[in-house]
């Protein structure tokens, strides 16, 4: 495909993204006003978040499956229409348990767009290539995120109030479901499967019962952290996730695929990517609370101070895009990526309600450079090291660990803000000799209804606990780092698909790859009659290096081949710096190049005879 047919093919798709995304970060400055109106908590604050997380990490792996086995297409159009569903329900909601009900159908929708568009990248443009479109990608999660909050600020102000934060996405979306059906047009890669339900029952069970635990245990009137509550339920969860482990090891399409994330760079991306997750929701989301809560602005004020973060964000995405797909080199990125995520989020835990503003900013866009250099290229690292009929699992895998990683990070970190803003308070309001009836004093959000000096103390003890929540990030942002110097870096393959082994003697193809479109090329392995191999060759061409997950690319190639390649005659070798990679033959080329000659023959001799 061409450059402009690829952009045509992804207008509605990263539109819908751009959708989801807007949902998401349009409520972030919106959530102080409506948990005043409905009489919300800190604990409820965390949990509109954590719903929608919960949601989609739990579901992430199941539409990651699907989209192997049914039409990508159907499928984002399907999510779509779920989100509209939860949206409009969202902006109806009149009680807490109704909001966030709405906000776990969004996040059922959410799962499926984040999940699909990265699948859908993977299955039509070669990894070689992906770095510049998958930047474009980032570029829209990066506006949607600054609009979000800019938009929801200015709703929230307005007459309308925040109800059309939630209604404001349904033209949106409406607007995507229509641009996809007419631009996206997808390859047929679906395949007969059977679907393992009771793995995607397991999953979700397993996950959303961890997360409920870590999202109540230590809070006031709930159970302690060691109890027989959280026996029970981090008990229950090893259970599932246990059986979920033996499930997956049995059945033919598991849910998680075992041999996928248990490689070397995929698994090191995942444990990557959950550090990445933390920083990305929990910081991002108690940002914003920061400013309104703990610094008096209005929501459209706090749209305006966070875009520092977007804007580094925006850079290191595309830029990072941009220059993988230039030079072939990502792991670079990720490690300059992952040190400006510790810099920043270190440099954030100095924060507290005095703070200058203006310095806040510098510290939220080294961190935001940072989440944009990381976020997009850990997916292409491990859909470099997959075959196209696994790269919906593959990608979903790494967006369901990053996802239960902001879920948990966001509600463990929400208990932690909300402990350290009771105790904050309760010792403010001592040293102004004001009596207090013991932590309860921090667990309102609503400081509108509060005589000022009450709220100057709260306000307070807001700006000064959010600190702690960027010193923690920051620590488990190094897990992340470690991960990242040790993932081994391999040539980005310039085809969609592994190039496919011949079946005996001599092989290679001259026709486009079946999935991609493109010939064999750099990446692939693709096998002589004496068993050696093209992949060190490409690779020396490329620039790239060989390791373990390059061996198993190659025994994963050489296990399969398309009926397309049952006549390969020959395989030609390809040189030079730019070169595609090695070029194969058919006898159908043979053939066809033959019957050419043979009717050239008959012409020229039948100019030859009228000459005569």
């Amino acid at each position: 495909m061409s450059h402009k047919q690829i952009l045509q093919a992804l207008t509605g798709l990263l539109a819908g993204l751009f959708t989801a995304i807007l949902s998401s970060t349009i409520v972030a400055n919106a959530l102080p006003t409506i948990m005043s109106d409905l009489n919300g908590s800190q604990t409820d604050f965390a949990w509109v978040i954590t719903a929608a997380l919960l949601a989609n990490a739990a579901t992430t792996p199941i539409w990651g499956k699907f989209a192997d086995l049914f039409d990508k297409k159907m499928l984002v159009q399907v999510s779509i229409v779920i989100f509209v569903l939860g949206s409009v329900l969202a902006g109806f909601a009149q009680t807490i348990p109704l909001l966030l009900t709405a906000r776990v159908i969004q996040g059922v929708a959410m799962g499926g767009l984040t999940a699909l568009a990265q699948a859908i990248i993977g299955t039509i443009i070669a990894p070689r290539e992906r770095g510049r479109y998958s930047g474009y990608m980032g570029g829209v999660m990066a506006v949607a995120t600054a609009g979000g909050p800019l938009l929801g600020g200015f709703i929230v102000d307005s007459p309308l109030g925040w109800r059309w934060t939630f209604f404001v996405c349904v033209p949106l979306a409406i607007i995507a479901l229509v641009l996809l059906q007419l631009t996206l047009k997808l390859p047929d890669t679906r395949r007969k499967a059977r679907i393992d339900w009771l793995g995607s029952i397991l999953l979700t069970a397993g996950v959303s019962l961890l997360l409920i635990w870590v999202s109540f245990a230590g809070k006031e009137g709930y159970y302690a952290w060691f109890s027989r509550e959280s026996a029970l339920m981090v008990g229950g969860s090893v259970i599932l996730l246990a059986l979920l482990l033996v499930v997956e090891s049995k059945v033919a399409e598991p849910i998680i695929p075992l041999k996928i994330i248990s490689q070397r760079t995929t698994a090191l991306a995942i444990i990557a990517s959950i550090a990445v997750g933390i920083a990305l929701f929990a910081s991002s989301s108690y940002l914003g609370q920061y400013y309104q809560v703990a610094r008096g602005a209005t929501p459209t004020e706090a749209g305006l101070l966070t875009l520092p973060m977007i804007a580094g964000n925006l850079l290191g995405s595309i830029g990072a895009g941009l220059l993988v797909t230039r030079f072939g080199k990502w792991k670079r990125y990720l490690v300059a990526g992952s040190l400006f995520l510790i810099a920043g989020l270190g440099l954030a835990g100095t924060i507290d309600h005095l703070t200058e503003l203006w310095l806040v900013g510098i510290y939220t866009f080294v961190f935001g450079l940072g989440l944009g250099l990381m976020l997009q290229n850990l997916v292409l690292a491990v859909q470099n090291t997959v075959a196209v009929k696994d790269i919906g699992s593959a990608s979903a895998s790494v967006a369901f660990f990053r996802s239960m990683g902001g879920a948990a990070g966001v509600a463990v970190l929400g208990a932690i803000l909300g402990t350290q803003v009771s105790n904050k308070t309760t010792e403010g309001l001592a040293a102004a000799g004001i009596p207090t009836t013991g932590g309860a004093a921090g667990g309102s959000l609503d400081l509108v209804d509060l005589p000022a000096p009450i709220a100057d103390i709260v306000r307070a003890a807001y700006g000064d606990s959010t600190a702690l929540i960027f010193t923690i990030t920051a620590v488990i942002a190094v897990l992340g780092l470690v991960c990242v110097l040790f993932i081994k870096e391999t040539a980005l393959r310039r085809t969609v698909d592994f190039a496919q082994a011949a079946p005996a003697g001599p092989a290679a193809s001259l026709s486009p790859a079946a999935t991609g479109g493109m010939p064999a090329v750099a990446g692939g392995t693709a096998e002589t009659s004496e068993g050696a191999t093209l992949t060190a060759r490409n690779e020396a061409q490329d620039g790239g290096t060989s390791g373990p997950d390059d061996a198993a690319d190659a025994g994963r190639g050489s296990g399969t081949r398309s009926e397309d390649e049952s006549d390969v005659v020959a395989v030609q070798p390809s040189r030079g710096r730019h070169s595609a990679g090695p070029v194969s033959i058919l006898k159908s080329d043979i053939e066809r190049v033959t019957q050419e000659l043979s009717e050239l023959d008959i012409d020229l001799a039948s100019r030859a005879g009228a000459d005569r």
